[in-house]
């Protein structure tokens, strides 16, 4: 193990996350008198919101993932360093980060903690062994090369029940990603996929949206939550609301509905996308300040995004708390440039007291339901259709980090939207198989140096 420190004369920002806010933020501080360390776990920075068009193979990953050190190469005052935080000490105010083998301890006189939300299983992580959610290209391409893997199976099988488990498709949560999720896996098998195979017809594929709610896209309610599932109903997907998911396995998982009976799916293909969970960074923050976190674990922040006692430290995108503002890119986004405004005028002598408060601007919020139809609310106005669809492709090209990003993804739109084509379909059984192999050799190392430890032990207690 090695120990960095990254020592500096001017003042020193510490960014923790390449996402939406952290980008954002470092962004805002290019021109500052800064030195900017950027630190995160992975090397690029992800489009999220079209992390499922890299799932059903519309999109590669490098459309959605550009690398966040050539984004960021012509910024002198920022550096990146790759590594997974480890600890925040608000006290000494350092982070430790690793990565490998190696840890850095990295000093900040301002600190911006944007390392976002993984996904929630509600105490139920042992579901994720069966049901991978949709939070990283991991996920994405583990998920693409279960969706593909399944109808080689079934054209493999001779048998109705197999093939019927096989095409069977569930996704849990009717929010936007669920809703989008199912959309295109059931336009993959009706459209793409359709005379493919020989022993199978995809488009008998049954894809399932589960949700313990009473509708999809509750956030959007009303009229708009109504077409949603119009449109979903009409591409063949089935609905089933008030529907929660008790049991998950490798073959199907167990719902309970709102009478209380139980039932069994049958299904080797389950995504599940229901839910958050914050960083555990935000439990450290808290545990070291006034700061108090809610059930997600996103920190109770002032209104200046600080944390309470720690006027240095801003927390903002999912990681946050504040006036009951949405896990939206555009919330990261926005409280990152406020959290670099801070941090500049500060250097210009403004005190903490006299930071104005944080105030969202609401552009508002859209998702996909199929190709030529969304859904999208701004404000009070609500759009549906083929109009609300040509405002999704236009606000998430906008987005897209890279002119190159930009192109690359139009031509891959134009391709499966006017075409039944997807230039992404290539997986692999590496893909489906290696988060678990990981995760149990990880667990195997922590059996190790527990059983290693524990030894130790015995023997001293023995030798004294």
């Amino acid at each position: 193990m090695s120990i960095k420190s990254v020592e500096s004369r001017r003042h020193r920002v510490v960014v923790i996350g390449s996402g939406f806010g952290g980008l954002f933020g470092t962004q805002a501080l290019k021109n500052a008198d800064v030195d900017i360390t950027m630190i995160a776990r992975t090397t690029h920075h992800l489009f999220q919101p079209l992390l499922y068009q890299v799932a059903t193979g519309i999109l590669s990953v490098g459309d959605i993932a550009p690398a966040t050190r050539l984004v960021l190469r012509k910024q002198k005052n920022t550096q990146v360093l790759l590594g997974d935080v480890d600890k925040i000490d608000l006290e000494a105010k350092t982070i430790t980060s690793r990565f490998l083998d190696r840890t850095t301890v990295t000093p900040y006189d301002s600190l911006i903690v944007a390392a976002g939300a993984g996904q929630s299983y509600f105490g139920n992580d042992h579901f994720s062994e069966f049901a991978p959610g949709m939070k990283t290209i991991d996920d994405a391409l583990e998920l693409r090369g279960r969706i593909l893997g399944a109808f080689e199976q079934a054209e493999l099988s001779s048998d109705p029940a197999e093939r019927a488990r096989l095409l069977t498709f569930v996704v849990v949560g009717a929010g936007p990603t669920g809703v989008e999720l199912a959309g295109q896996i059931a336009e993959l098998s009706r459209r793409t996929l359709s005379g493919a195979f020989r022993n199978i017809d995809p488009r008998e594929a049954r894809v399932i949206l589960l949700d313990g709610a009473d509708d999809v896209l509750p956030v959007y309610g009303g009229k708009l939550s109504r077409k949603a599932r119009q449109q979903l109903e009409k591409l063949g997907i089935e609905i089933q609301l008030g529907a929660m998911v008790v049991d998950v396995d490798v073959d199907g998982l167990v719902v309970k509905d709102k009478d209380g009976t139980q039932r069994r799916i049958e299904s080797q293909c389950k995504v599940w996308s229901a839910g958050v969970q914050a960083s555990p960074l935000g439990k450290q923050i808290a545990d070291q300040s006034d700061a108090e976190i809610d059930r997600a674990g996103r920190v109770l922040v002032k209104p200046d995004l600080s944390v309470p006692g720690h006027p240095e430290v801003f927390v903002i995108g999912d990681m946050m708390a504040l006036d009951k503002l949405p896990g939206l890119a555009q919330v990261a986004m926005q409280g990152g440039k406020y959290a670099a405004k801070q941090i500049k005028a500060g250097l210009s002598g403004q005190k903490p007291e006299d930071r104005p408060p944080f105030k969202y601007f609401d552009k508002g919020s859209m998702a996909t339901i199929s190709r030529f139809s969304a859904v999208a609310k701004v404000g009070k106005l609500e759009i549906s259709g083929f109009i609300g669809w040509v405002a999704w492709l236009g606000i998430h090209l906008m987005y897209l980090v890279g002119f190159r990003s930009r192109l690359s993804t139009l031509l891959s739109w134009t391709v499966t939207f006017l075409g039944r084509g997807r230039a992404q379909m290539a997986s692999t059984e590496q893909w489906v198989f290696a988060r678990n192999a990981m995760e149990q050799l990880e667990r195997h190392e922590r059996e190790k140096e527990a059983a290693e430890k524990s030894s130790g032990g015995a023997q001293r207690k023995a030798a004294g």
